[in-house]
């Protein structure tokens, strides 16, 4: 029996769809923002963060902070998932991580969302230069269950469209949808030591992918 060849219509579909499963299938990879052992990919004041075992540190535990620090992605993010660990050191640390965020010209400051970390901060989101205020956030003795002090926990971020979810250690604190649409939803992604008294934030197995 003589087998009747494909169209080419039939070919050119299948193609297509093969380049399209291609495409979402690399968009959906993850890619490491941190190497482990350089500032490759990132720029900011170097006096303030360091790299030590795997790991980028902002602060001192010697010495106290005078402003807030920011250690801020080369690229910027829209629709994004994040994932890294933190690390706080020190009795009043306060830190964080900017998202969709800009760099106030000829200024120390980040403008931007803030997933926030340390004390009652930690897990919420904050406004940064911005409006200044908490977004959203989990209650007050909701993350003394969640926390694992003086080690390394897990934080999750997602931003998809203007809505922006956190995670701790697997724990959901913050689901938020941005009402105002004056809002930029794209920018940098920065880590934060903020000023103050002395203290250390470590960050590492920071890894991002697109969506």
């Amino acid at each position: 029996m003589k087998q009747t060849p494909f169209p080419w219509s039939f070919w050119v579909i299948a193609c297509a769809f093969i380049g399209i499963l291609w495409a979402r299938s690399a968009q959906d990879e993850w890619v490491s923002l941190f190497d482990g052992e350089s500032f490759q990919g990132w720029e900011g004041n170097l006096r303030y963060f360091r790299v030590e075992d795997q790991a980028l540190i902002g602060g001192f535990l010697h010495a106290s902070i005078p402003r807030n620090q920011f250690l801020a992605t080369e690229k910027e993010y829209a629709d994004f998932e994040l994932q890294l660990q933190f690390k706080l050191t020190g009795d009043k640390t306060n830190a964080g991580i900017q998202l969709r965020s800009q760099r106030i010209p000829n200024h120390h400051e980040v403008i931007g969302y803030q997933a926030d970390l340390g004390e009652q901060y930690t897990g919420c989101l904050y406004d940064e230069s911005r409006r200044n205020k908490v977004l959203a956030g989990p209650k007050a003795d909701e993350m003394a269950a969640v926390i694992q002090p003086d080690a390394w926990n897990d934080y999750r971020i997602r931003c998809r469209g203007r809505r922006i979810e956190l995670w701790i250690n697997g724990h959901l604190t913050v689901d938020y949808t941005e009402s105002d649409p004056s809002i930029p939803q794209h920018g940098i992604i920065a880590l934060q030591i903020h000023g103050g008294p002395p203290g250390e934030v470590g960050y590492r197995r920071i890894r991002i992918r697109e969506l």
